[in-house]
């Protein structure tokens, strides 16, 4: 964490210090020449409605536990940061203290994936432990893209429909999570201007059998054959290699409508799935494959 400058570390020093400093002389001051359980009929000088206050000191348990947490701010601010750069005496921090639960965890579970990791990707997925384990690092690091229940969302892909960009094999999901993905499809739009852009998604729409002008999807098609053939594939069965969707299957991962398809030929698209082998580290990237693998595989 980096450190704040001379000028703000004591700046905060002295609002905290003298936050609480202050309230306790203000305490002090307010209860001078004053005898607990004592009663006056001398007021505050304030009338509410025909209402005066008494000027009677605090309740001594009240007056205490003002004390106290006076003390217990002082104590907390002596031990813990919380005082510009001072670390405390007892030196915590978020860091170390998060740094130590996962040694801990590491330590009690660290050999259990360890084991996880010498299973083949295809018979992890018939553990039942390693599962239910899976599905648990799914749902607290990828259920925020692809749902809770993996079925994907708009823009990104549904994992339970054996429809994959770049492979549905073991090697090709671990390949993915461990190292991501880096999509794009560039934007036709300025080379094909609106006309062709038109025509093209109407060809792209008779691939899966979508109703379309015919006459635009046959112009489509020599536009096609030009400029999306090489990513896509004659047949528009898509690539694997470049994560080219099949546009035959009627599965889009931006939507299908013809306004839609429009939108991706004009302006193109860039998904990006994070590489998840630093923060899983390969052992449990490799559990979290077997479930993704289980998904479309049951």
């Amino acid at each position: 964490m980096n450190e704040l400058s001379s000028f703000w570390s004591g700046w905060i020093i002295v609002i905290s210090l003298g936050s609480i400093l202050g309230s306790f002389l203000l305490l002090s001051i307010v209860r001078k020449g004053q005898r607990f359980n004592s009663e006056t009929t001398q007021t505050v000088g304030h009338e509410f409605d025909g209402i005066e206050e008494y000027d009677n000191p605090l309740p001594r348990w009240w007056y205490w536990m003002f004390v106290l947490t006076v003390v217990f701010a002082l104590g907390y601010l002596a031990l813990y940061p919380g005082l510009g750069n001072f670390k405390g005496l007892l030196g915590w921090s978020q860091e170390t203290a998060y740094e130590r639960e996962v040694a801990k965890a590491e330590a009690e579970f660290g050999p259990m994936f360890a084991q996880f990791s010498q299973t083949p990707i295809e018979e992890l997925a018939q553990n039942d432990q390693a599962m239910r384990i899976g599905q648990r690092l799914f749902a607290n690091n990828c259920a925020q893209c692809h749902g809770s229940a993996a079925t994907g969302s708009y823009g990104f892909p549904n994992l339970t429909d054996n429809d994959w960009l770049y492979g549905g094999d073991a090697a090709a999901i671990s390949q993915t999570i461990l190292k991501g993905r880096v999509a794009a499809m560039p934007a036709w739009g300025p080379m094909l201007g609106e006309e062709g852009v038109h025509n093209v998604s109407q060809y792209v729409l008779s691939l899966s059998g979508s109703a379309t002008d015919a006459q635009a999807a046959e112009q489509g098609q020599a536009l096609y054959n030009t400029n999306c053939l090489a990513c896509h594939g004659a047949e528009g069965k898509g690539n694997h290699l470049f994560g080219a969707p099949n546009l035959t299957d009627n599965i889009w991962l931006y939507g299908g409508s013809a306004q839609q398809v429009m939108q991706t030929v004009r302006n193109g698209r860039n998904g990006q799935m994070p590489a998840w082998e630093g923060i899983l580290g390969k052992d449990k990237a490799h559990v979290v494959a077997g479930y993704v693998y289980s998904l479309s595989n049951q």
